[in-house]
């Protein structure tokens, strides 16, 4: 993965892999941590019963951590917190620690540091923005990785991952769970109503959600309440339409807002954010849905309030969750569409491990979620999906998920990572501010393009600092 300079290490993404795409357009349309020191204490006792409960498959060797405490803190809800706390569990039963997990909302960075100044910081925090690793790293808020964790990221994980979790010359997170950004869900049974296929280009996608609509179904759910989903949106119109040295660019804010490739992109997005009747619920609606709403909005009732969704492979998992309808069955994926004859884009998003305590305890955690066995647990659970290229296909539950994953280790290094998880915290990652905002007054007005191009650049510019 070339890692593109801003001075800061971005995720990359040189073109996008043709095998990977190949792989997940064939199931759009088929299917539609080596050990933290060793197994002793220091003062030469041995492990303690708890901690050599769960066989390794990975030759992994963690220390006895009996009735240490450890605070781990992600901003993961509902089912994804679930199947982390399957890692915790088993964490917990084979080192003797006693793990705790802490919700840190979408103001991730604020709550961090807020805990940090105080004093009272957790021992692990997974931030959802590599931005945040840069800024933390800065204020000298990060510990490096430990050897035994350093270990297992190189036998795991290629060179771009683990360039991902370093800054200036030092390793300080392991890229634990990670997301394909560039799928759409869709409900099955309404495409067939509408007599549909899944489209491969933006304009197909456009004439598709038209049709469906005609059939009587609104055709795409977005979940405006939250910020992120909007800037997704644009990321993948941006990095298929303007390729990815712009997005590069526009990623590093060494070109502006007001960049007419970005005008391009929000005309683009437009089209549909501008047509009420594609939207459920309408652009008020659209507002006041959250993510999670609007992903099971789509796959329940009949008809469903919507028969589409974008957003990434974790959708499964909330699919799985909290509606009945089966993945690979009643709720199928297409790539994002290519937009005006670009390449279909591959985003990746994702959660990097940090320790921020010097303790034992968190650079064990560290160590394991580095780990081909802490992997295969959270697999089990679906909705997730790792870069872990030791990682068998089989821990994966169904086959979207097995091909999804497929996708992902195919692409090797070729990839773009998020580009508001890039931008510093304040500008793409907070809520109710920055481009989070600015993308909500875009899809409640999305005829002031210029408008919204003058606010999005006032507002990088403050946070960037330029």
């Amino acid at each position: 993965m070339r890692i593109v300079k801003r001075t800061r290490t971005t995720r990359a993404h040189r073109n996008v892999t043709r095998t990977a795409l190949a792989v997940v357009a064939v199931s759009a349309l088929a299917v539609t941590a080596a050990g933290c020191g060793g197994g002793g204490r220091k003062d030469g006792s041995k492990a303690s019963p708890s901690a050599a409960a769960l066989p390794s498959s990975d030759g992994l060797d963690l220390p006895d951590l009996h009735g240490q405490k450890i605070e781990v803190a992600a901003v993961w809800t509902g089912p994804e917190q679930k199947a982390f706390q399957k890692v915790l569990d088993a964490f917990d039963q084979r080192t003797g620690a006693k793990s705790t997990f802490v919700p840190t909302g979408d103001s991730q960075s604020t709550f961090l540091g807020t805990k940090i100044e105080g004093g009272a910081p957790p021992d692990v925090a997974f931030l959802a923005q590599n931005g945040v690793l840069h800024q933390f790293a800065d204020k000298g808020w990060l510990k490096p990785l430990g050897a035994a964790a350093q270990a297992q990221l190189d036998k795991n994980f290629s060179k771009g991952w683990r360039d991902l979790g370093a800054w200036k010359g030092k390793q300080y997170g392991v890229y634990a769970k990670v997301a394909n950004k560039s799928l759409i869900w869709y409900n099955n049974a309404a495409f067939q109503t509408a007599g549909v296929t899944p489209p491969t280009t933006w304009a197909d996608f456009l004439k598709t959600a038209e049709t469906v609509y005609e059939s009587g179904t609104p055709a795409v759910s977005i979940g405006g309440a939250d910020g992120w989903t909007l800037t997704d949106w644009f990321e993948n119109i941006y990095l298929s339409q303007a390729g990815p040295q712009k997005y590069d660019e526009l990623a590093a804010h060494t070109i502006k807002w007001t960049d007419p490739s970005v005008k391009q992109a929000l005309t683009t997005l437009a089209q549909l954010f501008g047509n009420k009747d594609l939207i459920a619920g309408g652009t008020k609606g659209a507002l006041a849905t959250d993510f999670p709403k609007s992903v099971t909005q789509v796959f329940t009732g009949n008809p469903p309030a919507a028969a589409m969704v974008y957003e990434a492979d974790f959708v499964a998992s909330f699919i799985t969750s909290s509606t009945k309808a089966k993945v690979g069955t009643d709720a199928k994926v297409f790539p994002f569409p290519a937009v005006d004859g670009g390449k279909a884009p591959v985003v990746s998003g994702g959660d990097v491990g940090v320790a921020l305590k010097d303790s034992p305890g968190a650079q064990a955690l560290l160590t394991f979620v580095a780990s081909t066995d802490a992997a295969k647990i959270w697999a089990s659970s679906g909705g997730y999906l790792s870069p872990n290229k030791s990682l068998p296909l089989s821990a994966y539950p169904d086959a979207v998920q097995r091909t999804i994953a497929q996708a992902l280790i195919a692409s090797g290094d070729d990839f773009r990572f998020d580009m508001s998880d890039q931008a510093p915290a304040a500008f793409g990652g907070t809520k109710g501010q920055g481009e989070w905002k600015d993308l909500q007054d875009f899809l409640a007005d999305p005829k002031d393009i210029a408008g919204t191009q003058a606010k999005l650049e006032a507002d990088a510019a403050k946070a960037y600092g330029s």
